[in-house]
């Protein structure tokens, strides 16, 4: 069973508590036999677009194949001005074209794929981005179940901060143990066997 963590951070280089957040789950999962890769899509060139491949230079079509090759699709992302990050956002943009193909009256690439979403902030905003990704991985066939979402909103990830990864991962541990074990659970339980 493979899980693919699609992380939205903004930052290249330094600390990211999304990063962080998704190696603390990522654990989890391959705790329990789920193999787990967090692609950082910052780190690629994600051509702008709507269509599976923009052309010379764009990585997304590689970053497609790793998605169509997992069973668990999670989205990650912090929390900026109340909404997702530009990197998850161009995520939603380049895989309408699935929704392009289903309104075309195919089935869809993504139909069964389980979904998950991680976010980070020291505010609030969370719930809308849950129901704006929960609304989309639902247009395009994704199934998210119940508790799969995990969601730190804590001070000590607000912009600026230099909370050390040490501490990031004993906050996660002390107060998100148990969300994160019952998120890796649901997400392999409503995996469909093939």
């Amino acid at each position: 069973m493979k899980a693919v963590i699609l992380l939205g951070t903004l930052k290249k280089t330094g600390l990211s508590n999304t990063e962080t957040l998704c190696e603390f789950l990522a654990e989890r999962l391959m705790a329990k036999k789920v193999s787990t890769e967090i692609v950082k899509l910052v780190e690629h060139s994600i051509l702008a677009g709507t269509y599976f491949d923009m052309g010379e230079g764009d990585e997304w079509p590689g970053i497609l194949k790793k998605i169509e090759a997992a069973d668990i699709v999670i989205l990650a992302t912090p929390v900026w001005w109340g909404n997702f990050s530009s990197e998850t956002q161009r995520v939603i943009e380049r895989l309408d074209e699935v929704h392009d193909e289903i309104l075309e009256g195919k089935k869809s690439r993504l139909e069964g794929k389980v979904g998950g979403i991680v976010i980070t902030g020291d505010s609030d905003g969370a719930q809308s981005i849950i129901a704006s990704i929960a609304n989309f991985f639902n247009a395009i066939g994704v199934v998210l179940p119940p508790y799969a979402t995990l969601s730190v909103l804590w001070e000590g990830q607000a912009k600026g901060k230099s909370t050390p990864k040490a501490k990031l991962m004993q906050k996660y541990e002390k107060d998100y143990s148990k969300y994160a074990d019952k998120m890796a659970d649901q997400l392999k339980a409503s995996v469909r066997r093939k």
